[in-house]
Parts: structure tokens; C-alpha cells; sequence
């Protein structure tokens, strides 16, 4: 398996291994556990070591054309330091990917794609390059480190110049840092304020130390990928891999925000007008005790209309929740989820699930 640069830090730390898109990582540490992690990120702030994601680099006069071509968002309105969500669609109008593009500037750009998607990915961009566009593969040179919670910004002024933070969501600033090239951005996956620290690997302990130094005493705790996965369900976020694949259309998933038809093209767009949507997403709530988990079947009566995505029980809201996907034409309040042979009575919710200071 593969190690991050932060593999050694985050063993001293008591991390809890285990095995996550070929690349070994913290599930949990040893002393404080998923629930306590979950815990500091909505009250104070946790650390995650997102090392494994992908970061490809599009440079060049076509870089805009390339991207415009492959995504289904518009980035002609996206401006120098700011980063847009988007889908990365395929020929039929499934999801290849869901991914951000960071605006460096008018002819480079950055773009981060899913951990489980980083090689298939980058072989279908490079297949896919317009004109005078270079590019690069940076994930294995790249660090990341993801800072999360409401006390996320107070941790970064304390090492941080102000100028060099950015102000807003979905921006991002180029700064150094004790003569280290960094990039900042302020976006996240688990509905808390929070921002990413891309470095290089040989600047990747230091700054687990410089973020430990600064944020321990604020009560930031490292955490894993187990509270990782509870925040963004709270947050209704999908995963690709759970709420999304390749057999998913892109106008299924209610990311409508994303998926810009007014564009003269790109790839998938001719699919998407002739197929319309078969199935959405919705998220729910357990009426009945029990926790749906991925893949239990959903009904409308005795009639199965689709299937869970992602459950769990939430640590925040103290009740099992989860998100389905289920026929198009389905609008019921509820629903009934078969967990261990029993059918369970569900109650749909609107999404997310749980907004900060909400």
C-alpha cells in the first residue's frame, strides 16, 4: 500500500490504519475515537491528512477550451484565485468524476479529482487536451493537509498573514511560508468553515507540526477518515463510489448548480438533453430504530423504487440518517428501508441534513 507524508506523523499521533484507495490511512486515533473527532470538528476544529487526493495541472492558451469541454460547470465567469465544483462527465452523461478547477490564472489552472479516480482520471483528461494546452500530474509530489471547523481561521491567523488568507469560500491564495511555495484555499467537505494546505512532500511534516503547535491548544484534535465520512453525510455531500459513478447520469444527483446546458458544449451535454433523469437523490431519516447502510434496498410498499447510497448514525443530530436513490416520479414522505431482512420504517428530509450555526 501506499503512505501519504504525513504517514509517520499521523502513527505518532495514534492513528489507526486501514486501507483507503490503495494508500494506508488514519480511520481513527487511538485516544479519542470517530465520535470525538466528529465532535471537535463541529465545536473547535480537526486535521485531516487528504494526501491521497489527485492534483492535475492544465497550463496553456487552450487550457480554458480544454476545461470548458470536459466539465459541465461554466468557468467563464471565474476569476483568478477562486475555485467552482463541477462534474466531469463522460460521453453518456455519467459521472466520471466530481471534481474543483482552481483558477490560477487565465492560462493555468489546477484541478482536484477524487482519490479512487486520480489515475483514471488523469488518463482521460490527457486524451482529452485542445490545442496549446500542457499536462501535469502532480499528485505524487503533492501534499494536503484539510483544516476543518469554526475555529479553523483562528488556527491559520496565528501563523498565517492576513493578506495570505483567503476571505471567502471556494477561493484560494499562493503564499510562502518559512520559504515554502503553499497553495490555501478555503473550501471543505464537511460543512464547517475550513481551508487546504497543498504543499510539497518535503514541507509536509513541518507543517503538521506548525499546524499542531497552533491548533492543539485551541482544542483541534487530527482526525480521520470515519469522522470524515459522518460530517460530509451530514452535510448531504455525495461521494463518488456511493452516490455517484459512471452508470450515474449527472442530472440525477440534484447538483443542478453544476451542470451549466446554456454552454454551446461539452462532453456529455447531447446525452443529457435526449436521457432524461431515471432516479434522484434524496436524503432520509430513520423513523424505526436501526441504521440503513449502503446498498439496503428501498421501497415504496411492497415495491423496491431504489436503494441507500450512505448511512450512519449521526453524531451531531443523534439519530440515523442517510441518502437514497430512488425513481424519479417517487414523491412520498416515506419510506421503507429493509436492514437485516426487516423493512424500517423511513421519513424523507430535505438536504443537508445539518448547516453550521443552524
Amino acid at each position: 500500500m501506499l503512505r501519504t507524508p504525513f504517514y509517520g506523523k499521523m502513527l505518532a499521533a495514534g492513528a489507526k490504519m486501514v486501507e483507503f484507495t490503495g494508500y494506508e490511512l488514519p480511520i481513527q486515533f487511538e485516544s479519542t475515537g470517530i465520535i470525538a473527532e466528529h465532535k471537535a470538528v463541529r465545536e473547535k476544529a480537526g486535521l485531516f491528512d487528504v494526501s491521497h487526493m489527485g492534483e492535475i495541472y492544465l497550463c496553456g492558451r487552450d487550457a480554458f477550451a480544454t476545461i470548458q469541454n470536459l466539465i459541465t460547470n461554466d468557468i467563464t465567469t471565474l476569476k483568478d484565485g477562486a475555485a467552482r465544483y463541477t462534474l466531469l462527465p463522460n460521453e453518456d452523461g455519467g459521472v466520471v468524476d466530481d471534481i474543483l478547477v482552481y483558477r490560477i490564472h487565465a492560462e493555468e489552472y489546477l484541478l482536484v479529482v477524487n482519490a479512487a479516480n486520480t489515475a483514471k482520471d488523469a488518463a482521460w483528461i490527457e486524451a482529452r487536451l485542445l490545442g496549446d494546452t500542457e499536462f501535469e500530474n502532480a499528485s505524487p509530489a503533492t501534499a494536503q493537509l484539510a483544516l476543518q471547523g469554526p475555529l479553523a481561521i483562528e488556527i491559520v491567523k496565528r501563523f498565517i498573514p492576513a493578506a495570505d488568507i483567503p476571505e471567502k469560500g471556494y477561493t484560494f491564495k499562493t503564499l510562502s511560508l518559512n520559504g515554502e511555495q503553499l497553495i490555501l484555499s478555503r473550501t471543505g467537505y464537511t460543512g464547517e468553515d475550513g481551508f487546504e494546505f497543498y504543499s510539497s512532500n518535503e514541507f509536509a511534516e513541518p507543517l503538521f507540526e506548525l499546524l499542531m503547535e497552533h491548533g492543539k491548544p485551541l482544542g483541534m484534535l487530527p482526525a480521520g477518515l470515519g469522522a470524515r465520512d459522518t460530517l460530509r453525510l451530514e452535510a448531504g455531500m455525495p461521494l463518488y463510489g456511493h452516490e455517484m459513478n459512471e452508470e450515474t447520469l449527472c442530472h440525477e444527483l440534484g447538483l443542478d448548480f453544476t451542470i451549466k446546458m446554456g454552454k454551446e458544449s461539452f462532453i456529455g451535454k447531447k446525452a443529457l438533453l435526449e436521457k432524461p433523469p431515471q432516479y434522484q437523490r434524496l436524503g432520509f431519516k430513520m423513523v424505526e430504530r436501526g441504521i440503513a447502510r449502503e446498498n439496503c434496498a428501498v421501497f415504496d410498499g411492497e415495491r423496491q423504487i431504489g436503494h441507500v447510497t450512505s448511512g450512519t448514525h449521526s453524531p451531531t443530530l443523534g439519530q440515523a440518517i442517510g441518502m437514497v436513490r430512488v425513481e424519479k416520479d417517487f414523491n412520498a414522505s416515506t419510506v421503507w428501508v429493509e436492514v437485516r431482512n426487516r423493512k424500517l420504517k423511513a421519513e424523507i428530509v430535505p438536504l443537508p441534513f445539518y448547516k453550521k450555526n443552524k
